[in-house]
């Protein structure tokens, strides 16, 4: 599944890069519009339109292969794993710490055997 991510996102990338390229080598209609405001000769305001050109319609092949990538990358993006459990699933059971010894409380002056405390003068 990784494989196909990657794969698809480079065509993104490569398709992007040559619409950019192919944009920007092209003619622009608004080129001609100097033209009908006095200067030239064009019948009408953006020039005649013409057939498409080599350019024209690489550009649009390549705008067709940049959507139909966007949409792999969408559904590849929102495709969600096959549930085989939790993460701690996944995680081995730590051994468990032996318990810290508790302490004996400490013995109040008179229950120290031999000792005089308890005792009473008479």
């Amino acid at each position: 599944m990784n494989i196909w991510l990657t794969v698809v996102l480079a065509v993104h990338v490569i398709a992007a890069l040559a619409i950019i390229g192919l944009v920007l080598l092209q003619h622009g209609k608004g080129a001609d519009v100097g033209a009908a405001f006095g200067s030239g000769a064009s019948g009408s305001l953006f020039g005649a339109t013409g057939s498409a050109n080599f350019l024209s319609r690489s550009t649009a092949v390549l705008a067709v292969v940049f959507f139909m990538t966007s949409l792999g990358l969408a559904h590849l993006a929102t495709k969600k794993p096959v549930d085989t459990g939790t993460v701690m699933d996944a995680v081995p059971a730590a051994p468990s710490a032996p318990a810290a010894p508790v302490p004996a409380p400490a013995p109040k002056l008179g229950d120290v055997p031999g000792s005089k405390a308890n005792e009473v003068p008479k």
